[in-house]
């Protein structure tokens, strides 16, 4: 991973109560002059060894959590961010969870409740592809789907969204003050790499699947969704749960990036396998004595 996390972070952090401006802030496209792409596949694959034995610790001390959060504008690459950078983990030890539109039932409860239910244990590392966020994201773009929460009209008003960053913030710090690592990552795009990935899905046999046409009438709110992003990042930046913003119009940095941040965390929680007393370790040699007694 590179070495110069300091400035890695400082690139890619939103810092908590500052006011930033995602499109003068934070360049889609940009690599900065930590790592070469021709260094990155091994640099990567590295990292993934060592993110495999802190997983390994993390699971065995089963005192922390860790939720990773992904929030992207369409084909901006989360799903083979997941793929990459948790390609070495242990399956036993991390949930994945996809969001889509909510179900009759889900909608019958307040919007946090299907997250809620789906946290990660301790021990275990959990990945939400995609979030509650999208409460303050696509709902806000599409006033229509705030019409089908069932909310009692006057709590539909003009101070909804300030109301939800504040629910969000306070169920974020709740679940850090119990020893669940929030890590959030959007994955920032350019318009412009989006409309070749789209044309990519198209032309390619083997890719037509990823591609639905909702996803260009989406991005004909290309602007409005730029503009709930920055709302949101500018809301719920904090102290307890920085959003990092990952430039994503080069995939092998995404994931470079991405695994270095949650490497890096994993490391600042000086992760240890559990020893154990005098007694347990008697214990122990009393059934390796009983086994090497054996014929």
């Amino acid at each position: 991973m590179p070495s110069n996390y300091t400035k890695l972070h400082e690139m890619l952090v939103v810092p908590p109560g500052k006011k930033i401006n995602l499109k003068k802030d934070y360049d889609p496209g940009v690599t900065g002059d930590l790592v070469k792409k021709e260094d990155a596949k091994e640099l990567l694959a590295d990292g993934i060894l060592q993110l495999a034995e802190l997983q390994n610790m993390l699971y065995a001390q089963n005192t922390y959590a860790l939720l990773i959060i992904f929030q992207a504008m369409d084909a901006a690459g989360k799903d083979g961010v997941i793929k990459h950078v948790m390609s070495g983990v242990n399956p036993q030890g991390t949930q994945v969870y996809s969001f889509k539109a909510p179900s009759a039932e889900e909608l019958d409860h307040t919007y946090l409740w299907r997250n809620f239910k789906s946290l990660p244990e301790r021990g275990r590392i959990g990945i939400f592809n995609r979030s509650y966020y999208e409460e303050v994201l696509v709902v806000r773009v599409h006033p229509d789907i705030l019409e089908r929460q069932q909310l009692p009209s006057e709590l539909q008003g003009k101070g909804i969204w300030k109301r939800r960053f504040q629910e969000i913030n306070n169920f974020e710090e709740y679940l850090v003050d119990n020893g669940t690592i929030v890590l959030k990552f959007f994955l920032n795009v350019s318009k412009e790499e989006q409309k070749k990935r789209f044309l990519e899905r198209i032309d390619l046999p083997e890719k037509n699947w990823k591609f639905s046409t909702f996803d260009v009438k989406e991005r004909g709110h290309w602007a409005e969704y730029q503009a709930a992003y920055e709302d949101m990042l500018n809301n719920t930046s904090t102290k307890h749960a920085p959003w990092y913003v990952v430039p994503a119009d080069h995939k092998w940095f995404t994931r470079l990036a991405v695994g270095a941040v949650i490497l890096r965390t994993l490391r600042d929680l000086k992760l240890a396998y559990p020893t154990i007393d005098e007694a347990q370790k008697q214990e122990l040699l009393k059934a390796k004595e009983m086994l090497e007694s054996e014929a």
